[in-house]
Order: C-alpha cells, then sequence, then structure tokens
C-alpha cells in the first residue's frame, strides 16, 4: 500500500533515505544539562515516514506525529506499529499543542509549501515551549526565513521568528528526490530559541510596527508607519530609523523603533 499525493494537501513525499536521515541528525539539541535527556518530540505532516522511521530509532526522542490526511494515517498505523497510539490525526494548524506533551517539546517535518509560513507562526506562539524546530519547506521561504537584515530576502516572518530564534540554513534539496517532483527546490532550515526572554517593548505593537513596515517596503520607516505615529503635538520622527527601510533594520533596531513609538504615544 502507498499513499497517493494529494495536491490540495501540498503532499510531496521524499524518497531520498539518505537526504531523510540527514534531516533527523539535524535535529540535535547540544549537552550541557540537557545531556541524556529525552525530548518529546512532534513530527508534522509524516506522510509514508520517511523521517519517522528515522525518528522512532533516536533513543533521545519521544516520538509523536501529527497528520491531516486520513490515507497516510492508515499507512502510518500499518507500517509502524510501535507508535501505537502516538498518531495523532488532525490538521497542525488547529491541533492545542498544549496537550499533546508536557513540558517543552522539539517540532520537525517536511512541511507541506502551501502553509510552512502557517507552521513558523504557530510555532510562535508556543516559542517558550518550542526550543528547536527542523523543517524542510520551499528554498525561497527558508531563504527568506534565514535572511539577515539588508537582504531583499529579509521580511516580516524573518524579523518575527529571528527575534526568538536563531536560524540556520542547512542545505538546499533538488527536486528529482520527491513524488510527485515539486516545481521549485526545497531546503532544510534549523531554528534554536535565542536567550531572549522578553522584547522590552509591547510585543503586539512590535508585530505591529514590522507588519505595517513592510507592508510599503519600498518606503522610508518615516513614509510606511505614519498611521502608527502618535498624535501627540510637536512629536516628530527625529531617530535615524525613521529615515531607513524596513529591510534594513535588525530585531533590535524594530524593538527600538516600537519604544519610541509607544513611549511617545
Amino acid at each position: 500500500m502507498n499513499v497517493t499525493p494529494k495536491k490540495a494537501l501540498g503532499q510531496h513525499f521524499l524518497k531520498d533515505l539518505k537526504i531523510a536521515s540527514r534531516i533527523v541528525e539535524s535535529l540535535s539539541v547540544d549537552g550541557g544539562t540537557d545531556a541524556g535527556k529525552r525530548w518529546n518530540t512532534l513530527e508534522v505532516g509524516p506522510g509514508m515516514g520517511v523521517l519517522t522511521q528515522f525518528l522512532i530509532n533516536r533513543s533521545d526522542l519521544d516520538i509523536k506525529v501529527a497528520e491531516i490526511d486520513r490515507e497516510s494515517v492508515v499507512y502510518l498505523e500499518r507500517n509502524f506499529p510501535e507508535l501505537e497510539s502516538r498518531i495523532i490525526e488532525g490538521d497542525f494548524l488547529k491541533m492545542e499543542l498544549d496537550g499533546i506533551f508536557d513540558g517543552d517539546f522539539l517540532v520537525i517535518g517536511n512541511f507541506p509549501y502551501n502553509i510552512s509560513s502557517q507552521i513558523f507562526f504557530r510555532v510562535l506562539e508556543y516559542r517558550e515551549r518550542i526550543p528547536m524546530v527542523v523543517g524542510m519547506l520551499q528554498k525561497e521561504v527558508a531563504e527568506r526565513l534565514a535572511s539577515p537584515p539588508g537582504n531583499k530576502d529579509y521580511g516580516i516572518l524573518s524579523v518575527l521568528l529571528q527575534a526568538w530564534y536563531d536560524i540556520e540554513y542547512l542545505f538546499s534539496v533538488d527536486e528529482h528526490v520527491f513524488n510527485p517532483p515539486p516545481k521549485v527546490k526545497s531546503a532544510v532550515i534549523r531554528l534554536k530559541r535565542n536567550g531572549r526572554t522578553s522584547l522590552g517593548c509591547d510585543e503586539e505593537m512590535f508585530k505591529k510596527v514590522v507588519k505595517t513596515s513592510f507592508n510599503q517596503r519600498r518606503k522610508t520607516i518615516r513614509n510606511s508607519v505614519k498611521s502608527l505615529f502618535p498624535s501627540t503635538p510637536g512629536f516628530s520622527a527625529e531617530s535615524p530609523l525613521f529615515a531607513k527601510r524596513p529591510e534594513q533594520l535588525s530585531v533590535e533596531e524594530f524593538v527600538e523603533l516600537t519604544t519610541i513609538l509607544t513611549c511617545n504615544k
């Protein structure tokens, strides 16, 4: 029995076992106080288990899988009896993740191209419990997430994720190793939670400033965030930050910008 790839679910099944093994090996937590720890791990969209077969052999991981496709669930139940009750049937984007594990958990998967950004927004919601993510996604999206300031690929999700995670672009993957082959190249990235515990500014305002700025990315900050300017008489955008364009601002500078806007209300 094989699973029929479904276009509506963005399914492209990885066939290359060497690449699958390499992806799983990338899910590595450094030693220190966590040495010898068994990590709760959630695989998103296991499909026919190309990653799962390597994950379940890791003695340092306690695996559960989240799969929306009923045909894939049946396949996994038949071919991976060791998973037993650890298959969670449903949509990762709508799941109540708090009830899946006690404590922290890692996330790994070959993420469907059409929802990869939504998956990372979901990760942000649980950033205090997700110390690491390893995922394969469309190459252009991977480059965007890992892009530093000053790069044309740097954007909204780059800033929001880099505020809380260190992001590494690990390696590229060609189209021919999938069934069916996608029309674009893929890439694997790794997110590791950084040491930031607070932005030091209003987080909702921070998100609003970042999104508003990049929605008009050709304009300077002064012009793109006009709608967010406080109405305090005499206020003016004197900081040098206002003369820059959004792709030129680091996470720290967006925090500073948010503070300026918030404190002058």
